[in-house]
């Protein structure tokens, strides 16, 4: 079965009009539609999908915009599998890569998480005290960001809020950071472990700032002309893409070419100098600012790149869903199915392979029914209300154990821990400032030429071995050949000798 990127999308009727919107999946390089799933109408940062892996079906949950509401959808159905009650009407949602918790949160300011599988609620907390607009997990689920109508990030470890031994007590947030000055509209946590990971956050302060978690520090900010309303981070954390509501998309490059002292060009990383490193995207370079400019149209509401990171894709206010090339800009196509709709939700996910009306026959010899029992859907329970503590002592949760393969040890394997360790020194800054990015950079040439001058002494001493080892054996063979050459010219002289003696004797005896 061939691996096809395709688009997944969340619609909502807008303030205006009545009605309920929809979930659909796209193919991403024709725009034909692959699946729509109804009855659903979920606002900004109210849709979360998990994706077929493992030998499990994923799923998608959307909270529900007018009512207290949760809908799950599985990809093998075209009808809502569950409707789940929920404790308050929720703002923001999100669900761990491997669909393991669930967290929510109000326009009060508090978080929810769940366990997917049995619907336990782990912990309930006041996190904010106004309306939380995003929530995000890290790429490890290790921790959760949230970001609040108050200005406010937190973030919060996912290991304490499930302790039992700090069931009791109010939790803590591992870190909060509060340099926005006006609500925080869009998260973004970059790829690695936490807290060695980076975040960016969004708001309508008109900036973008990029935090350590790791060091609990802002290490830039990104001031835009416009209040940005969404974010998103290429893979490699090259780029990211700030969008407005006035319709333009500014593509911000995080690294940068100059000239070293021997004129030659080298890149480096943009920012890390803390809280007085403001880089004003229009200041920097007007003509590049240009090209580097995406302007749409309309409102923006909802943008993510492809799996690939070869395309960007922007959703509107009005519906219409629009796909650039990230290297020229230029509009490869417009998907206009949903016009008259306001776009929630976008992603870039892989076809999955048990999608409701495209089973692929390579899943199993039988027909689709066949297919669909081969692929489990993942266990998703009804979320509990309260927090309930012997049902957590006494819950069980069913799991599937993957079918176990023997590793193989190829030659040419790049093991994750290797890819995160190579990509953290790539995007690692210079250093701190441009007093010390010279300084840097100046000690790291001397280290270069150090280790060059050493490399060359090493080279000088094993090119005299191999000359001595050379004329050793060179001298060695030739003695060899003159020994063996004076044997063999000995040889035939004492023949000769021993045939003069025969001979007189011969002589003698007939002169007898």
């Amino acid at each position: 079965m061939h691996l096809n990127e395709a688009i997944l999308c969340a619609t909502a009727p807008p303030a205006s009009a009545s009605g309920s919107g929809t979930l659909s999946l796209h193919d991403i390089q024709t725009g034909t539609s692959l699946a729509s799933w109804k009855q659903t109408s979920s606002g900004s940062h109210c849709t979360a999908a998990v994706h077929t892996r493992d030998g499990q079906g994923g799923f998608m949950l959307a909270a529900q915009q007018d009512k207290s509401i949760l809908n799950v959808y599985t990809y093998q159905k075209d009808q809502l599998a569950l409707k789940i009650v929920l404790p308050e009407k929720l703002s923001a949602i999100t669900v761990d890569r491997r669909g393991k918790y669930c967290a929510g949160a109000t326009a009060q300011g508090r978080i929810f998480l769940w366990e997917v599988a049995s619907g336990i609620m782990y912990n309930s907390w006041d996190a904010h005290y106004r309306q939380i607009n995003v929530l995000r997990f890290t790429q490890d689920a290790a921790a959760l960001v949230a970001g609040s109508e108050d200005s406010g990030v937190s973030v919060w470890s996912i290991a304490r809020l499930l302790d039992d031994a700090l069931q009791t007590e109010l939790p803590t947030p591992y870190c909060t950071f509060t340099d926005h000055t006006l609500p925080v509209t869009d998260i973004v946590c970059g790829v690695g472990l936490f807290p060695t990971c980076r975040i960016l956050t969004a708001s309508t302060d008109h900036t973008v700032k990029l935090w350590d978690p790791a060091s609990k520090t802002l290490l830039t900010t990104f001031y835009f002309p416009q209040p940005i309303t969404s974010v998103v981070w290429d893979l490699s954390e090259r780029l990211f893409f700030a969008a407005s509501a006035d319709g333009s998309i500014h593509q911000v490059n995080l690294f940068r070419q100059r000239e070293d002292k021997f004129s030659r060009a080298a890149m480096e990383a943009v920012g890390g100098g803390g809280v007085s490193d403001v880089i004003r995207i229009n200041d920097v370079d007007t003509t590049a600012t240009k090209k580097r400019l995406i302007s749409v149209g309309d409102a923006v509401t909802a943008i993510a790149i492809s799996m690939t990171s070869s395309m960007l894709i922007a959703g509107t206010a009005t519906g219409l869903i629009h796909v650039y090339d990230i290297a020229s800009h230029q509009l490869l196509r417009t998907l206009s199915s949903h016009k008259g709709m306001v776009i929630t939700h976008l992603s870039s996910i892989l076809r999955p392979p048990d999608l409701v009306g495209h089973i692929s026959l390579s899943l199993h010899a039988g027909g689709a029914s066949d297919a669909k029992d081969n692929i489990p859907v993942q266990p998703i329970a009804a979320f509990q209300r309260i927090r309930d503590a012997k049902a957590r002592e006494a819950h069980e949760v069913s799991l599937i154990l993957r079918p176990f393969k023997p590793p193989t040890n190829a030659p040419h394997s790049y093991g994750g821990k290797e890819l995160i360790r190579d990509h953290a020194y790539f995007v690692k800054p210079s250093a701190v400032g441009p007093e010390a990015t010279g300084v840097s950079l100046q000690s790291r040439v001397s280290e270069l030429e150090d280790e060059v001058a050493r490399l060359r002494e090493q080279l000088g001493k094993a090119k005299g071995i191999n000359d001595v080892m050379w004329e050793t054996v060179v001298q060695r063979l030739v003695a060899e050949g003159k020994e063996s050459q004076r044997q063999d010219n000995d040889t035939p002289m004492e023949e000769d000798n021993g045939e003069q003696v025969e001979g007189g004797r011969r002589r003698k005896r007939n002169r007898t």
